[in-house]
Parts: C-alpha cells; sequence; structure tokens
C-alpha cells in the first residue's frame, strides 16, 4: 500500500487512469474531485477523505477470495453429489429391480465418472473462452435436475435400473464443473497461495464426503416406506431423500456463482493480472502468454498418477457395502447405517490431514508426501487381504429350507418373505473357501486409506497446477478430472466383477499392485515433477 498527499497523487494517477481505466471514461483536465473521487470508487484505487489517498488492491482481493470460496462450495457440492448416494445405491438398486446384480451395480457407481469424464475437458474448453460463470450455472443446473430424476427412477413400470443408471451419469456430467473449480483457483491464486488453496478445495471436498454419508445415515431412520407426497407422485425415504437435498445445495450454489463469482487472475508472485468483473462482463480478458513450454512429460505422468489415486479410491467406495454385507452378515439397513458413520469419520479424518499437509508441504515439499501417501494406501489394501482360516456366514438360506425334513418338531425361523436373508451369497463360490475379513481389518484399512488418500489428492493436483504454472489450465484441468474420472469409471467394473467372480483376495491384491507400480513410476519421474517457475529458472525451489 502506497499513501500519497492529495496533491501529489493528482498529479501521479492522471497517467495512470488514462492507460489502467480506459472503462471509466476519458480524464480531462478540469475533471473535479468529486468526479474524480467517483471514478477512482470503481477501481482498485480507493480514495479517502481529509486530503490523503490511499493506492491499493484491496478490493480486488478481498472480491478475489470471496470468489475462491464460491468455488470451494461448489466442490463441496460435487463431493456431496457423489457420497450422500453412495452407500444407499446397492439396497435402493436391489429394492426397486430385482434383477440387478453386483456387476449392474459396478456400472451404476461408474457412470458418475463416465458422465464426468465426458464433461470436463468441454467444461474445461468453455471456460477459457467465455466467463467462468456459464459453464458453472449450466453445469449445476444439470446436476439439480439429475439429482431430481434419481429420486423418481422407482416410478417407471420397467427398465429401472436403467433409469438410475441414466441418471447417475446426469449428475456426473454436472459434476464436470469441477476442471473449471480447479482451474480457477489454480489462476486465481500466486505460487505460495496455491498449496494451501488446494488444500482448503480437498477440504471442503473431504467436507462434503463427510456430510454425504452422514446425512445419509441420519435420513436412513425414514426407512425404506418413507413418506409419500401423491400430489408430485413422490416417494420421500430412506433412498430418495439424499438425492432430493443434494438437489436443494445445487439450487443455493447457482444463486452464489451468480450473485458473487467475479473472475481473476494472477501471476506466480500474486500480482493482479486483471479482474473481469471491474470490466464490463460481455468482454473477457484471457491470461497473457508466457514464455516457457509446459513440461508435457510431467503432465502426462501427473494424469497418471491422479487416475491411480482416483481408481483405487473408486474401488474402496465402491466395494464398502457389499463387502460389509458379505464379511459381517449386515442387513441392508445396517450396511447403509454403519458405513455411512464409518465413510464420515474418514472424511473428518480428512479434514485434519489436510491441515497437517498444508504445514508439512512448506517444510518438505509436494513429492514426499505424494510419495507417503501412496505407501500409506499400500498398506491399507495390504491388511485388507483375507488371512487366517476362519470364513465368513453363507448366505444358503433357500437350500436349507428346500432340504429340511418335514417332521422337525422344533419351531421354523420365518421364511425368506419376512426375514432378510444375510451374509456371503452361496452364488459367489468363493465365499466357501476364502477366510473372513474382520471389522477389525477393515477398520483398520478405513484409517491407512484415510491419510492416504487424502494426502495423494491434494498433492496430485496442487503439484500438477504448478507444473502448468501461469499458462490458461481450463483444458488441462478437464484432462486431468477427465483421467480421474476415467478411474472411478473403470474402478467400480473392475472391482464388481473381479469380486465378484474371484473374490476379495484377487482384488485387493490386484490394487497393492497398481499402487507399487506408481510408486515406481512417481521415483523415475521424481526430479520432472517441479513448478513451471522453477523449471524456468524464475522461482526457486
Amino acid at each position: 500500500m502506497k499513501t500519497l498527499r492529495f496533491s501529489e497523487a493528482i498529479l501521479q494517477v492522471q497517467n495512470r487512469l488514462s492507460r489502467q481505466c480506459e472503462h471509466l471514461g476519458s480524464w480531462s483536465e478540469d475533471m473535479n474531485v468529486p468526479s474524480f473521487m467517483s471514478s477512482c470508487h470503481n477501481t482498485h484505487i480507493t480514495c479517502m477523505m481529509h486530503g490523503i489517498i490511499v493506492i491499493s488492491n484491496g478490493n480486488a482481493d478481498r472480491s478475489r477470495w470471496r470468489s475462491i470460496r464460491v468455488m470451494y462450495f461448489t466442490m463441496f457440492l460435487s463431493s456431496v453429489g457423489f457420497t450422500i448416494v453412495i452407500t444407499s445405491i446397492w439396497p435402493y438398486l436391489k429394492n426397486i429391480d430385482e434383477s440387478a446384480d453386483a456387476s449392474f451395480l459396478g456400472w451404476v457407481v461408474a457412470a458418475y465418472s463416465l458422465g464426468q469424464m465426458v464433461a470436463s475437458p468441454l467444461f474445461g474448453l468453455w471456460s477459457n473462452h467465455r466467463p467462468r460463470r456459464e459453464p458453472l450455472v449450466c453445469s449445476i443446473f444439470i446436476n439439480v435436475s439429475a439429482n431430481i430424476y434419481y429420486a423418481y427412477v422407482y416410478l417407471p413400470p420397467s427398465y429401472n435400473k436403467i433409469h438410475m443408471l441414466l441418471a447417475r451419469t446426469l449428475v456426473g456430467i454436472g459434476a464436470g464443473n469441477v476442471a473449471v473449480v480447479r482451474s480457477y483457483v489454480a489462476g486465481a491464486t500466486s505460487l505460495k497461495e496455491r498449496t494451501s488453496a488446494m488444500a482448503n478445495l480437498s477440504a471442503c471436498q473431504a467436507l462434503g464426503f463427510i456430510l454425504g454419508p452422514a446425512l445419509q445415515a441420519v435420513l436412513s431412520f425414514t426407512g425404506e416406506t418413507g413418506i409419500s407426497v401423491n400430489v408430485i407422485q413422490l416417494q420421500v425415504n430412506m433412498y430418495t431423500a439424499p438425492a432430493l437435498l443434494a438437489a436443494c445445495f445445487g439450487v443455493i450454489n447457482i444463486l452464489l456463482v451468480i450473485l458473487v463469482l467475479r473472475e481473476h487472475f494472477v501471476d506466480d508472485h500474486g500480482k493482479l493480472i486483471h479482474a473481469i468483473n471491474y470490466t464490463p462482463e460481455e468482454r473477457v480478458d484471457v491470461a497473457p502468454e508466457v514464455e516457457g513450454d509446459i513440461d508435457q512429460i510431467a503432465v502426462f505422468t501427473s494424469n497418471v498418477l491422479f487416475f491411480v489415486i482416483l481408481f483405487i479410491f473408486a474401488v474402496f467406495e465402491t466395494i464398502s457395502t457389499p463387502l460389509s454385507m458379505d464379511m459381517f452378515a449386515w442387513t441392508r439397513k445396517e450396511a447403509v447405517f454403519y458405513n455411512g458413520i464409518i465413510l464420515a469419520a474418514i472424511g473428518f479424518e480428512s479434514i485434519l490431514v489436510f491441515l497437517v499437509v498444508k504445514v508439512v508441504s512448506a517444510r518438505i515439499g509436494d513429492r514426499p508426501l505424494l510419495l507417503g501417501g501412496l505407501i500409506l494406501i499400500f498398506a491399507g489394501f495390504f491388511i485388507l487381504l483375507p488371512w487366517g482360516n476362519q470364513y465368513p456366514k453363507i448366505q444358503w438360506a433357500d437350500i436349507q429350507n428346500n432340504t429340511m425334513p418335514t417332521t422337525q418338531l422344533a419351531p421354523t425361523p420365518p421364511s425368506n418373505t419376512s426375514l432378510e436373508p444375510t451374509g456371503c451369497p452361496s452364488e459367489q463360490t468363493w465365499c466357501l473357501f476364502t477366510p473372513v475379513i474382520h471389522l477389525a481389518q477393515y477398520i483398520t484399512s478405513d484409517i491407512l486409506i484415510g491419510v492416504g488418500y487424502p494426502t495423494c489428492n491434494v498433492m496430485s493436483y496442487t503439484l500438477y497446477s504448478k507444473i502448468l504454472g501461469p499458462k490458461p489450465q481450463g483444458v488441462y484441468m478437464g484432462w486431468l478430472t477427465a483421467s480421474g474420472s476415467g478411474a472411478r469409471t473403470l474402478g467400480p467394473v473392475f472391482v464388481s466383477h473381479v469380486y465378484t467372480i474371484l473374490g476379495p483376495r484377487w482384488a485387493f491384491s490386484v490394487i497393492c499392485g497398481i499402487v507399487l507400480a506408481a510408486v515406481v513410476l512417481l521415483s523415475a519421474m521424481y526430479k520432472r515433477l517441479i513448478a513451471f517457475s522453477v523449471r524456468h529458472g524464475r522461482v526457486n525451489e
């Protein structure tokens, strides 16, 4: 901030206004003080009474951080849109369509990521050439509509599972705005602010990860029957209420984007390059060309690592409900409730991790944290492998009912029509010879993955944004989001098929091998994964 006497400031600011504030109108020698102060009020030059002018960009900074916080909420909404129904998708699917199996569950979970993978580069490209408000409002509107559609998938007389597949695909398309969010935050922060801002962005994502399952757990008390709203033919129950709540969040998000969001761009040192909110909305500024090329090998490596990280976590969150029902003999309602609590606890753990990461990364850097996170994820899946000689409870109620002697005088248990069968289904032949996974293993694995995943997540795209530097990042962030979405598409399909056919031992062994491959890749490319400004000698590492 620079303070000048009013008489001196008039002379020095005259030329500045004519060069930098063309949209205010031309300066004239006879412009009086009130007119001058009125003009100054609309720029980053703050005018004060008592003979003093204060020149600063304080207003722009405040607007910049308000806009970044809107992006935080948008990321939160994207996370909620996925996790708020993740623990209830399987029982909801079985409830509306008995023909659905675990393999189809994989496609339903993957549909979200498939839609996001297709939409992310398109929204990123859109944001590079138009105000980011446009793709954001469009994508959030799609998200709101898709969640309402999801709440009605039980209504059609047939093909209900296909309707659920389409609804989740549309929710994923709406979530393609993550690329716009990340590119905005990367472009609106300096190199020193970047890690902290990205960690905050991930913390908001984790908060959505917490509240999603937690809200699902709370809403599970409405039961499968719930409340009927006959006027609009809507059944509000433990399956539909979370989607409707996500739609309400979306409406709030649209209002924030329209009323609060303004566009800003700063260089690696934090100098304001432009702020669209101080120019007419129809004119869209773009970041100036910066000398130096982007390391495309580092970009490709970062996308591969991000793919692996998202693939691993997609496997974990997809398999949690079927695995717990098979290994712990939980009912559908118990699986939704208990997994909601566990995932919420992991989310709280993640927020603590983000707070620690912001401090630790300043001391040891981004790359060591990324490597450490991968090692923790490997340990989590290794612990989850089946061990010992104790086997899960087998669900073969139908076989027992068919072979039970009719002369038995003891009271018979209720039939399957009144009592939900639990345990590992006998149709999955691996249930007969695969050792049980104990609850202690499951929770220990959750804790390790709950530390490793958020660390890898925030470090991977923080490092990626630094590799790209001050170049426009919309399309590049779109590709990063698409690679993550591709992982979340293939992960659920992979684990649902391998788990159903071969069991958890094969599924988790393959995951351990993938994580080891990622560790080797990171080690081999370690020296190339550096910031753009560091690579070109403009900033010391």
